[in-house]
């Protein structure tokens, strides 16, 4: 695999339903050897978890890492919090974004660098329910239309 390659292991896409996403960062995690073979087995789930601001280091909590199948009795804790690897400037700029009225930082996706793994996370504000319909609606009319305009290539 080359520096470049990117695979993506595992997507929250409830954020993007739930989150208006106003930006985006690259970060690094801290995890134990146990932990990277279960990830590489795909085995992750971003679905409930969130990134706190503690004593100015970034940590994401409720992200599950399966137990690895071979492990011993070293084998890792599912959901322990995790350090994130951010440098002083980013945390700077996300517990500025954080103390601003509903906002709140989310991770988007984990994957794959090269060799590493690494963390997208987003500074985002939750939608209204109005809002969540609005987006359904506008995804059903560009299925809509993709629909239509297949018919008319195949005619």
């Amino acid at each position: 695999m080359s520096k470049d390659s990117v695979k993506i292991i595992s997507q929250n896409k409830k954020a993007y339903h739930d989150y208006f996403i106003l930006e985006t960062y690259e970060s690094g995690i801290v995890l134990t050897g146990t932990e990277i073979k279960s990830i590489r087995m795909g085995r992750c789930n971003l679905k409930d978890s969130f990134i706190k601001i503690e004593n100015n280091e970034a940590i994401i909590k409720n992200m599950h890492i399966s137990p690895y199948d071979h492990g011993n009795i070293f084998n890792h804790e599912p959901l322990r919090e995790r350090k994130l690897l951010l440098h002083k400037y980013e945390i700077n700029k996300l517990i500025g974004a954080v103390t601003t009225d509903g906002f709140t930082i989310i991770p988007l996706k984990l994957y794959f660098k090269g060799s590493l793994v690494k963390l997208a996370i987003g500074v985002a504000k939750g939608k209204k329910l109005y809002d969540k319909r609005h987006d359904i609606a506008k995804k059903d009319q560009q299925r809509e239309a993709s629909k239509d305009f297949k018919l008319k290539l195949q005619m």
